[in-house]
């Protein structure tokens, strides 16, 4: 890894010993200044190691003042740069693992060098968790090139070939009730898998059989699945099946067949629903307005971080999510050519309500 590094005159000391250290750790180091304890202005350090580091000529950078304000200031004025001021391992690691950040900036007067080296040593080691946190560091970028308006979610289409086959199954109109609700269950089961990518992991030991392993768990994150009935419904049983601790909810709503706009009748969530990460089901995204009325009374409870999982969508019905609400990213399994003049998914899979419990 090729490391830029930089101080004004009061970090110098602490930038000798850290290029040391470094080099000790096997990381290539260019040193950007200054080269002496003469006073310096942190701008004349501060700014070429972030315009490096934001052209990718070095991977990542550390910038040292007194108290590192001035330094994380000036490299944050520039495009591409995410500098973190950090004062302890757990702000580092943080700042990597949620922000990606790639310039570390250090306080000289603030903390002392085995800490600076310890803070250092995490920042480089740990990576970025992506998931969640990716989106919100690309609104961060899209922030950058002033265009923060067009924030959109993103839109995941889980292709996994076991996935593909099961749709194809529930797609087929010959596929009885009993076989139809089978499969939604085992496909919601599968995607879970991709929601819930960006799960926190926290580190722990277990003692196997042969000795005692470090192993990471689950971080104690509180999940909640929540069902647009009736349809919904379906697809409740399968992510139970990966995530069991989750609580379940309820929204009733229905779609009013001449104007196509949604009604709603009921909504029972968990008490304590704004803790939790929510995962919004309904097998079909069409108009889109049933997803959206669904997000609007979570958002109105308390309700901070959704994801809105679907088996098949509608380019109509992606667009209406996104423009009512760009934070909630859309995971689904098929991206079908559009709606017909009834407001249903074509080729779609006709009425998933309907197909599950054998009405009409």
């Amino acid at each position: 890894m090729k490391i830029g590094i930089g101080s004004d005159h009061a970090g110098f000391e602490m930038k000798e010993s850290l290029k040391t250290y470094l080099s000790s750790l096997r990381m290539e180091v260019v040193d950007f200044g200054c080269q002496s304890t003469v006073s310096t202005d942190y701008p004349d350090i501060g700014y070429p190691v972030a315009k490096a580091v934001a052209a990718s000529k070095v991977d990542k950078g550390i910038l040292i003042c007194g108290a590192g304000v001035g330094m994380s200031i000036v490299a944050n004025k520039v495009p591409g740069v995410r500098a973190a001021l950090a004062g302890n391992v757990h702000v580092a690691k943080l700042s990597r693992e949620h922000n990606n950040a790639n310039i570390l900036a250090l306080g000289s007067r603030v903390i002392s060098v085995d800490e600076a080296k310890a803070i250092t040593k995490v920042f480089l080691e740990t990576e970025f968790a992506g998931g969640r946190h990716a989106r919100r560091v690309d609104k961060i970028t899209m922030g950058e090139a002033g265009k923060e308006e067009i924030c959109m979610s993103r839109v995941h289409l889980i292709d996994h070939p076991l996935i593909q086959h099961k749709l194809t199954l529930i797609r087929d109109k010959t596929t009885g009730s009993k076989d139809f609700r089978d499969l939604v269950a085992e496909i919601s089961t599968l995607m879970a898998y991709e929601v819930t990518r960006d799960l926190p992991l926290e580190d722990t030991k277990v003692e196997t059989p042969m000795g005692v392993a470090d192993a990471r768990v689950i971080s104690g994150k509180k999940v909640g699945i929540i069902a647009v009935l009736r349809a919904g419904l379906g697809m409740v049983e399968g992510m139970l099946r990966l995530i069991p601790a989750a609580k379940v909810g309820h929204i009733g709503i229905y779609r009013d067949p001449e104007t196509l706009k949604p009604i709603d009748y009921y909504c029972k969530l968990p008490p304590d629903v704004g803790d939790r990460d929510l995962i919004l089901v309904d097998p079909m995204l069409a108009t889109g307005g049933s997803a959206t009325s669904a997000i609007r009374f979570l958002k109105e409870r308390g309700a901070a971080n959704i994801k809105l999982v679907v088996l098949v969508s509608a380019p109509e019905g992606i667009k209406m999510v996104q423009e009512n609400h760009p934070d909630v990213d859309i995971y689904t399994a098929a991206i079908d050519k559009c709606l017909n003049s009834h407001g249903y998914i074509v080729p779609g899979l006709g009425d998933a309500g309907d197909r599950l419990f054998g009405t009409k």
